[in-house]
């Protein structure tokens, strides 16, 4: 019976073991970052390399899949679209989402879609032409002007949108 419980532990260790390597020899997207805890869209590898100092070595690896390398200047990475998704229910403890939301400043915005989804806090996805997520932002502690100058730093606007120069007719 010892055995028998010895070889089922040891399956069990390889399959787990399996799934591990697996993981972390793939590429992990934002939303496997997300689903880790981890946000892709703000996480620095300095951060990873720090993990050591609190015995949390083992978390390593997932961190070094989800962060972006330290650079000396900032680059402001920009998106074609954007999806703000929230709870109505949620309205009452985030009165500065349900702000933005009602009001007219998410029409400025023509690639912003806004989704209603139960039970969830407010998040921005940002994706790509697409429409393929790139980064997940939690917005819960933003007020109306944060999210409104977010997008406006981040979003592109049809102008850039449209550089078909063959479409547009501009040199």
């Amino acid at each position: 019976m010892a055995t028998v419980a010895v070889r089922f532990n040891l399956w069990v260790g390889l399959f787990i073991s399996y799934i591990f390597v697996t993981k972390v020899l793939a590429e992990f997207s934002a939303e496997d970052c997300w689903s880790l805890g981890l946000n892709k869209a703000n996480l620095l590898c300095s951060s990873c390399d720090s993990l050591s100092t609190f015995d949390l070595d083992i978390l390593k690896e997932h961190c070094n899949q989800c962060c972006h390398r330290d650079e000396s200047g900032y680059t402001v990475k920009r998106y074609a679209q954007a999806r703000l998704e929230v709870c109505t229910c949620k309205f009452g403890a985030y009165p500065q989402i349900q702000a933005f939301v009602k009001s007219d400043r998410p029409a400025k915005f023509p690639n912003l879609q806004i989704k209603y989804v139960r039970g969830l806090d407010p998040i921005i996805k940002l994706m790509d032409k697409d429409g393929n997520v790139q980064d997940v932002l939690a917005i819960d502690k933003w007020n109306t002007d944060s999210v409104e100058e977010f997008l406006k730093t981040h979003l592109l606007s049809d102008d850039e949108e449209n550089t078909d120069y063959l479409k547009t007719n501009m040199v």
